[in-house]
């Protein structure tokens, strides 16, 4: 008999070589026999005192000959790979029939018959090896959901209570047999989060390592997990695993498959599987879709390129797997993609970080000490308010949210726990991925074992010398996480230019030749210290950590950088407009030199532009330490612009008195929606037709937010606001467009305007469609984050002559010549539009 090793070898040629076969359905098999309660306890389990009936795993024990039949049949129609028969053995799974004490037997079984079996099948054809998948299921209890409508906070399971679950069972399979750790059909990514951890934990107490599969399921046709997460989101929150393929399986029949797992295939850097069921089930819960059917469905994912592995689940058989594997045989494996390195996030979407990408707004406002109100709310228990904290921090633009419970009269890691707990029901909120921000280790591992995406630890360093950075590290890989690292050692903190650069390219070298992390995991944060303090020693603080984020962008491969912005000002708390402009030149530099993410109020952000020229001159000579006298100079000008005075107050007066239309492209800029109507109004009057306000002035007004967010002088949230006011306008102005047309004549022509998937930016589509329909267009306006086949359906059923794509963030370019593939697949002679948001 082949060793193990010896067979993963085969696995690995095989993969190459052309697409493997997964056995189908276990389940649908076991039904067939139409076993009673008798069967299912055989001899040894007569006298146990409740039913088990349904318990499919304990047929290992009372009914192996039953098992082996059906594996060997799944054989002989073609399948290369065996699943064990364990999918719900686990305690939490076997405690729905008290049999929680056959946990290890059970997964030692299923793995030891499926070996027989693979092995006797080899025996018969040694030039094609057969190979055998240990299952862990995912259990019948969710970690990221209440299963208490009223106590959203409330977990039945935790994520310790899984992990504790997953090593007995895969310690079981390793002694069983298996080739491979398959965790499958996982609807809550943080039970398959458990599930890697627990993996990788027995390979390291063992000293051994299997290859690990994971496939997750769509549950339906909005594309998400029942969790809540995306395909590119769930596949961002396990790739931690370097699993030897990754798959969907379950909830959907192949064609309903189809669009995921082209996804899939195009995001992920390992083979890709699929084991579908037979179509939707009927409504006596029983599968139609014959084996021809749904082999012809499987073929086209082939000759598309999406597989490497192919089966079935719910009702398939024999007959399925051996059609399928008759369909996909003519056709070569799915190449691997190459993937660019990236930091790969997630919440329930997907979130990319590269040194391409535009700044990266972080969220400060849930943190203890970022927020008095926050702080406040936490203090009194009140998380209902503090997530709408969070919840206006998203909605102001932060694209990540840091959350921070450190205080001394606070129990932190209850804290943590609770709120990260309420957040994952709030999907406005949870959408982004979740900032870990915490000086004590304790906290931050109770945050990790909270969050199904992929978030950021804030932070490890060596401040505690290496081994504890190295064992820390460790842990965050293994949860998953990207990781900040202060540039921290056990000498102190660096202030300095060179103490930065030698931290952080120490750091690093650890992280990446020691401790094997992914280097575009690694995000620096340099130190960002109070300038302007009086104190000489500090007055180049800023240049240091500007040169610190070149110097990490030119020498550190991959590495990110960050920074909790609000420090750099710190001398002048309590002067929000000065606070606000010293922010802004300081990101300003800061970008330019590499910076990548920072930790700031999303809501207040100052425009570089916008900040009084004698103002913005006084921060950059301390900003820049470009002036001996320049923090003289700027506490000469502070008291000017204090608080909301009479300088404010001023401003307000002078912007007021422009004309309309200056008027109007002022409160785009800033942001301000307080007169937006009323201007809006008094330009409207000013214009023969009410369209032209939007095709003069607010256009206008727009290109100049688009000039200043292209120069690095606005960032996305302040863009965000800007797109409110915009919005505030348009929709004042609707109606009297509306009432302009009267009697609408016979439409020129249908458009369908949709934001694609992954995309929530709409302000451009808004405008387009209104033009458009000013000039006699029937616009068909299908909102945001609309995946393809969507538009491409309602196109067809609309009867659309013309189909507009819209989006802001880069990765929507990549989604659009997705769209136009598919209309070119299935024969669409529309002609497509593209623009910006």
């Amino acid at each position: 008999m082949s060793t193990r090793s010896s067979r993963l070898q085969a696995l690995q040629q095989a993969l190459k070589e052309r697409i493997l076969i997964l056995d189908g359905g276990m389940g649908t098999m076991i039904q067939s026999y139409k076993l009673e309660e008798e069967d299912y306890r055989g001899a040894r389990f007569a006298d146990w005192p409740q039913d088990v009936k349904g318990n499919n795993d304990l047929l290992l024990l009372s009914r192996p000959d039953i098992i082996q039949a059906i594996e060997k049949a799944y054989l002989d129609a073609g399948a290369d790979i065996l699943e064990t028969n364990t999918f719900n053995a686990t305690q939490v799974s076997q405690a729905d029939y008290g049999m929680e004490s056959l946990v290890y037997e059970l997964n030692v079984e299923g793995a030891r018959l499926a070996r027989e079996v693979a092995d006797a099948k080899t025996a018969e054809t040694p030039d094609r090896p057969r190979f055998v998948a240990g299952v862990l299921g995912p259990t019948s209890r969710t970690c990221s959901i209440s299963p208490d409508v009223n106590n959203p906070g409330y977990r039945n399971v935790t994520f310790d209570l899984l992990v504790e679950n997953y090593v007995e069972a895969t310690r079981g399979l390793i002694e069983g047999g298996a080739d491979l750790i398959l965790i499958e059909t996982i609807f809550d990514t943080l039970n398959a989060k458990a599930a890697i951890f627990a993996v990788q934990q027995v390979f390291e107490d063992q000293g051994v390592e299997l290859p690990i599969m994971i496939s997750g399921t769509i549950t339906d046709a909005s594309g998400r997990t029942l969790s809540g997460q995306t395909t590119e989101a769930f596949w961002n929150s396990v790739r931690h695993a370097k699993p030897i393929s990754v798959g969907l399986n379950c909830a959907l029949g192949a064609k309903d498959l189809r669009p995921y797992l082209e996804e899939l295939s195009s995001k992920a850097e390992t083979f890709v599987s699929a084991h579908p069921n037979a179509g939707l089930p009927n409504a006596f819960g029983e599968y139609d879709e014959s084996p021809a059917e749904m082999a012809a469905v499987v073929e086209e994912f082939a000759s598309s390129g999406f597989l490497n592995i192919i089966g079935g689940c719910c009702g398939t058989t024999p007959a399925h797997i051996q059609a399928i594997a008759e369909a996909v045989s003519k056709y070569p494996p799915r190449a691997i993609p190459d993937i660019p390195k990236a930091c790969r996030l997630s919440g329930l979407e997907p979130f990319t970080i590269d040194r391409s990408s535009l700044f990266v707004n972080v969220g400060e406002r849930t943190n203890i000490t970022g927020s008095a109100k926050f702080a406040r709310l936490i203090r009194e228990e009140n998380y209902t308010e503090a997530l709408e904290v969070a919840l206006q921090q998203v909605e102001a633009g932060a694209q990540v949210i840091d959350i921070n419970m450190d205080e001394g009269m606070l129990d932190s890691k209850a804290a943590m726990v609770t709120f990260l707990n309420l957040i994952a029901g709030e999907p406005d909120i949870s959408r982004v991925p979740i900032m870990i921000d915490s000086s004590k280790w304790e906290v931050i591992e109770a945050g990790l074992k909270c969050i199904q995406g992929k978030g950021i630890v804030n932070s490890i360093s060596m401040k505690e010398g290496v081994e504890q950075f190295k064992q820390q590290a460790h842990l965050c890989k293994r949860y998953g996480a990207a990781v900040v690292v202060m540039a921290f050692d056990e000498a102190g903190q660096a202030d300095t230019a060179a103490r930065k650069r030698e931290i952080c390219q120490r750091s690093y070298d650890i992280l990446v030749n020691e401790v094997g992390f992914p280097p575009e995991d690694i995000i620096f944060d340099p130190n960002i210290f109070a300038i302007a303090t009086g104190i000489e020693e500090h007055n180049n603080y800023a240049v240091d950590f500007i040169e610190a984020c070149a110097f990490i962008r030119d020498n550190l491969p991959y590495a990110l950088t960050s920074g909790g912005v609000s420090n750099v000002s710190f001398s002048f708390r309590g002067n929000n407009p000065v606070r606000e402009a010293i922010h802004s030149v300081f990101l300003f530099h800061a970008i330019k030199a590499g910076l990548t993410m920072g930790i700031v109020n999303a809501g207040q952000l100052e425009i570089y532009d916008e900040i009084p020229k004698e103002l913005r001159d006084a921060v950059e000579d301390v900003v820049l330490n470009r002036s001996a006298n320049g923090t003289e100079g700027l506490l000469e000008l502070a008291d000017k612009y204090k608080g909301d005075g009479s300088v404010k107050e001023a401003e307000t007066e002078e912007w007021r008195s422009l004309p309309v239309d200056k008027r109007l492209e002022h409160a785009l800029v800033k942001g301000i929606t307080a007169f937006i109507v009323e201007d809006t109004e008094e330009c409207r009057q000013q214009c023969a037709r009410p369209i032209e306000v939007i095709e003069g002035p607010l256009m206008s007004g727009m290109n100049v937010v688009g000039d200043l967010f292209g120069a690095g002088k606005m960032f996305l949230p302040q863009v965000v606001k800007s797109a409110r006011v915009m919005k505030q306008a348009v929709a004042h102005l609707i109606p009297f467009i509306e009432a302009e047309k009267g009697d609408k004549p016979e439409a020129k022509g249908k458009i369908l305007m949709a934001t694609v998937k992954g995309d929530v930016h709409d302000i451009g589509k808004n405008i387009v469609g209104v033009v458009l329909g000013c000039n006699g267009y029937d616009v068909v306006d299908m909102g945001v984050m609309v995946p393809a086949e969507k538009i491409l359906q309602t196109a067809i059923a609309e009867k659309c002559d013309i189909i507009g794509l819209s989006g802001l963030i880069t990765p929507s370019l990549d989604e659009m010549v997705h769209v136009a593939k598919e209309m070119q697949r299935q024969g669409f002679s529309l002609p497509l539009m593209i623009g910006g948001a």
